[in-house]
């Protein structure tokens, strides 16, 4: 950064590639302000989702700018809490808040955008990659968001990291990169749930892509939740987004070079057939699918 926020743009000197991406929350829709998010709450998640893109390309984060909507009546207080839950994740990330604008809204409104950088596309994780053969992998652990909201909306009962995670998601930078560097073929960010982020690689790559549900490594007390909630453990854990995971696609050969990257557990594989998922419980095919965009 050559120069930051006060001007009327800001400067910096680039890479060869720049690798961008704008991500919106808004109460009402991706949280509840003041129910399931504090102020401080839904500045990191915003940020946070929008660095896990760069986290699923395997980019170096670089930039952030912060369009922030304020409604009536909000505290000062609750802004400056807003913003330093904001610049500490973004100081633990190696990031740069260098920019943006503060308006009026209706409701809380965050829009982030954030800059990544690469030397070579050939650097970076796309989602088309996945090929035929691939194993297929996961960071992490799975289902923690969703049982987490499930425990602050009331509706069940869980240890409070459930709803740590889904308040203060963390972003893969670091995992992201290695995978890259470990020569994954696709990756995605685990944010609008697993079933429709693997369709997502399995539209991108023209394959189909079959997942082991009784495999998915389920953060603790997910299964206790789930049971509260009269649902199959591994549907909280594939169907519930905002883990913000990385899903890889690699080859065989390249399976210990990822395993030494990062943590994983494999949960499926690729094969040729039509671009779509399968979801195997006990050997029987299973329905449930993750968060629809409208468009």
């Amino acid at each position: 950064m050559l120069v930051g926020s006060g001007d009327d743009a800001a400067v910096v000197r680039a890479r060869a590639l720049s690798v961008t991406s704008t991500d919106a929350m808004v109460d009402g829709v991706h949280f509840r302000l003041g129910d399931t998010a504090s102020p401080a709450d839904a500045g990191h998640r915003a940020l946070a989702g929008a660095l896990s893109d760069l986290a699923a390309m395997g980019a170096d984060p670089g930039e952030a700018y912060v369009v922030l909507g304020l409604p009536p009546g909000f505290a000062r207080a609750d802004a400056i809490a807003l913003a330093d839950a904001m610049a500490a994740l973004a100081e633990r990330c190696d990031v740069a808040l260098i920019g943006g604008d503060i308006t009026s809204a209706p409701v809380l409104t965050l829009v982030i955008t954030v800059v990544g950088w690469a030397d070579e596309l050939g650097r970076l994780v796309l989602r088309a990659g996945a090929r035929a053969g691939d194993l297929v992998g996961v960071t992490g652990t799975l289902g923690a968001s969703g049982a987490g909201l499930a425990v602050l909306d009331g509706a069940a009962t869980g240890p409070p990291s459930l709803a740590e995670r889904h308040r203060r998601p963390k972003p893969r930078l670091a995992a992201g990169r290695a995978l890259a560097r470990a020569g994954a073929h696709a990756m995605i960010d685990l944010s609008d749930g697993l079933a429709s982020d693997a369709g997502h690689v399995a539209r991108a790559g023209g394959v189909t892509i079959e997942i082991d549900l009784d495999a998915l490594p389920l953060a603790d007390g997910v299964a206790a939740v789930a049971e509260q909630l009269g649902v199959p453990a591994w549907e909280l854990g594939a169907a519930e987004g905002e883990d913000y995971e990385l899903m890889c696609c690699v080859a065989p050969g390249d399976r210990q070079a990822a395993e030494s990257a990062t943590s994983l557990t494999w949960i499926g594989s690729v094969r040729d057939g039509a671009p779509e998922v399968v979801l195997l419980s006990a050997g029987v095919a299973q329905t449930t699918r993750g968060f629809q965009h409208r468009l």
